[in-house]
């Protein structure tokens, strides 16, 4: 399905009972909703289920490539008002993490819970900004191909790089389909978002934080210090995962997932 909204011509999906509670998922940096297909089958037999392809990735549209995380934030936005969504559970892993805390920052009568998976809540510091740089380089000179190939190695733990060669094929694949600009637009858009560490104390919604225990983008303490901020939230390591820790161990993080929400 595509939708419009903001001009934008957005992929989008919803799967599951319309009555249900409205769970969002909001991909990571360079995927798609491709990689919330073990999510999808999980809980679509209990909630309503949204996927969605951030402006850029996946079948949305690529535009002019002049991004910012408060245009990713708008289309978010603007997607709950299109599905006619009053209140949602967002689920957002990495960037995803990104668009939902500042989301909630700044609309956060619009969300039922929270669920922030392998991301932060910081911005990024200066040698952070400059790896972004060094891939917009590398995409610009040697392509989208040879920037999938590493960005793949960085992702996943190694028992899955061993372990799961189908997995790994498919974020490879997810990548490569990307558009050169749309991949050096979001890296912008990434380095330049703002922190919303500040705002964490005023969540006062039900939040679950995940991460994976070889995570080393968004790694362990990142999350941790999310959790010491945020009252009442609750916090899961994941074992065998590393920064895709919903693809490494769909059974753990869904287990741990689908209690939460039944609590809600």
């Amino acid at each position: 399905m595509r939708a419009i909204i903001n001009g934008w011509a957005i992929s989008c999906n919803s799967y599951g009972a319309k009555s249900g509670l409205p769970v969002v998922f909001i991909h990571g940096f360079p995927f798609s909703q491709e990689m919330w297909k073990p999510q999808v089958a999980a809980l679509s037999p209990q909630f309503l289920v949204v996927t969605y392809d951030v402006r850029g990735h996946g079948g949305t549209e690529v535009g002019d490539g002049q991004y910012t995380l408060e245009f990713f934030l708008d289309d978010f936005l603007g997607l709950l008002d299109h599905l006619r969504i009053e209140k949602a559970v967002a689920v957002g892993l990495s960037m995803g993490g990104y668009i939902a805390l500042r989301a909630i920052e700044r609309n956060p009568e619009r969300f039922r819970a929270l669920v922030l998976c392998d991301t932060r809540s910081e911005a990024d510091t200066d040698e952070t900004k400059l790896k972004r740089t060094s891939s917009i380089k590398l995409v610009k000179q040697e392509g989208v191909k040879k920037f999938a190939e590493g960005f793949v190695k960085s992702v996943f733990a190694p028992q899955t790089l061993e372990g799961k060669p189908g997995t790994v094929k498919l974020i490879h694949e997810i990548i490569e389909r990307m558009s050169p600009l749309a991949i050096a637009g979001t890296l912008l858009a990434l380095a330049a978002r703002t922190d919303t560490t500040a705002s964490l104390p005023k969540i006062k919604v039900p939040t679950l934080i995940l991460v994976g225990e070889s995570d080393t983008l968004t790694p362990v303490p990142a999350a941790q210090s999310m959790h010491a901020n945020i009252q009442g939230s609750e916090l899961h390591v994941i074992p065998k995962a590393a920064h895709l820790s919903n693809l490494e161990n769909p059974d753990e993080f869904n287990r741990l997932l689908l209690n939460f929400l039944r609590r809600l």
